[in-house]
């Protein structure tokens, strides 16, 4: 056997192991390959959708049924407090910041009184459009049929 084949016979056994040395090494470091590799994360949306046209729907002395059929059902009811509803809103948008809205309706013998939280109700003196949104959804027909 040549010298040169020897060397490339202890170089072959040599690689595999400098490669699993290698590859243990930077297992340590798992945080500096997520931060250059960033995956892609979804946009998470969570609870009651509120905004500011449907709670200018709201009047005062309106009923927990009205409440309900524009807000829609509250996410939070509060067993010790019967007469407060809270409305959660949550938005993360991928791996940007998180977006919360919180809106708590106020009732008073089964009726509106007050709205406290991110958005604003409408006054009793300015009278509001009203706004017209629809549920039904048409899908085209295929093609050929």
């Amino acid at each position: 056997m040549c010298a040169r084949s020897v060397d490339a016979f202890y170089m072959r056994s040599y690689l595999p192991a400098a490669f699993l040395a290698a590859s243990l090494i930077s297992g340590c470091s798992f945080d500096s390959v997520v931060g250059v590799v960033n995956p892609y994360r979804i946009d998470a949306r969570q609870g009651n959708y509120v905004d500011q046209d449907m709670v200018a729907q709201l009047k005062r002395g309106m009923t927990r049924e009205q409440v309900r059929f524009v807000l829609g059902s509250p996410l939070v009811v509060d067993l010790f407090r019967k007469d407060r509803w809270d409305y959660v809103y949550r938005y993360v948008p991928g791996s940007r910041q998180a977006e919360q809205r919180v809106i708590s309706v106020y009732f008073v013998d089964d009726r509106l009184d007050r709205v406290e939280g991110d958005v604003q109700a409408a006054s009793d003196a300015a009278p509001s459009a009203p706004v017209e949104r629809s549920r039904v959804v048409e899908v085209p027909a295929a093609a050929g049929k």
